[in-house]
């Protein structure tokens, strides 16, 4: 769903654009198409105003159906936008076979997310090969609180824009401001002493998953990206979490690090 932003209020912002670019967010890898009401409903846009946008979004080539009355789905336009901004970010080709490695070393589910305002957008993932499970994919966004990423986010952000997305995440699966700085307190503790994080079982959003996270600031970015990996509980105990996924994941966004030639995260936070 849409969420006001404090942005929202300036008035350079361009509401029409911000609500197009909700539907095109919507959309997510493992959908056969979406119709206007499910678009409406995933953003909490109007079926009128859902309806005049991805008629103009197909006319564009963002979108595209085969007939009348046929799912929406991501066009042409939209392929050619996501391979333009993957080749301008550069680290992005380079993490590839880094997290397929851990993914393979470890039989985890890896992950890229980013920020999505108030939430954490999953960009990339890397499946264990010889492993069929779905798991999370591209397009699920996740809370802040309650997930080892969002924690880690919150713990790699600069102050201003941890503030910022507090702000907009507020009240979000019971988040507060006091709540988001104890995260992020610990958090940060974590990445410091161990070079990963861990959110507590009894904290998650989600009871079947075990997961463990590192941010990572590319110097192209102005704001961090999270990798993560994780798997489900009977799979992936605390201390197999702790004791060697962790590290290896920490090993692995190091090496992402000394190839792009650029110091630790929190160091440059710090």
């Amino acid at each position: 769903m849409m969420t006001a932003s404090p942005d929202a209020t300036d008035r350079r912002f361009a509401t029409t654009l911000a609500k197009g670019l909700s539907v095109l967010r919507a959309f997510r890898a493992s959908d056969d198409g979406l119709g206007n009401a499910e678009i409406a409903e995933r953003t909490g846009l109007p079926k009128s105003t859902v309806s005049r946008l991805t008629f103009t979004l197909r006319s564009l080539g963002y979108l595209t159906h085969a007939r009348r009355n046929d799912r929406y789905r991501p066009g042409p336009a939209l392929l050619a936008l996501g391979n333009v901004a993957q080749a301008s970010i550069s680290f992005v080709e380079l993490a590839g076979p880094i997290m397929q490695q851990l993914a393979d070393d470890t039989g985890t589910l890896s992950l890229m997310l980013a920020r999505d305002n108030a939430k954490l957008l999953i960009v990339r993932t890397w499946r264990p090969r010889g492993m069929s499970s779905l798991w999370l994919e591209t397009g699920h966004r996740l809370p802040f609180h309650g997930t080892s990423s969002g924690h880690a986010m919150l713990a790699a952000m600069t102050e201003e824009l941890f503030e910022t997305t507090v702000a907009n995440a507020q009240e979000d699966r019971g988040l507060t401001l006091d709540i988001a700085k104890q995260a992020r307190r610990n958090a940060y503790d974590q990445l410091r002493t161990r070079g990963f994080n861990i959110t507590s079982p009894d904290q998650y959003f989600a009871s079947n998953i075990h997961a463990a996270s590192k941010p990572f600031h590319a110097r192209d970015l102005t704001e961090p990206v999270v990798f993560s990996c994780g798997a489900m509980p009977q799979d992936l105990t605390l201390d197999r979490l702790a004791n060697e996924v962790g590290p290896k994941l920490n090993d692995a966004v190091q090496e992402l690090e000394r190839m792009m030639g650029q110091p630790a995260m929190l160091t440059l936070r710090d």
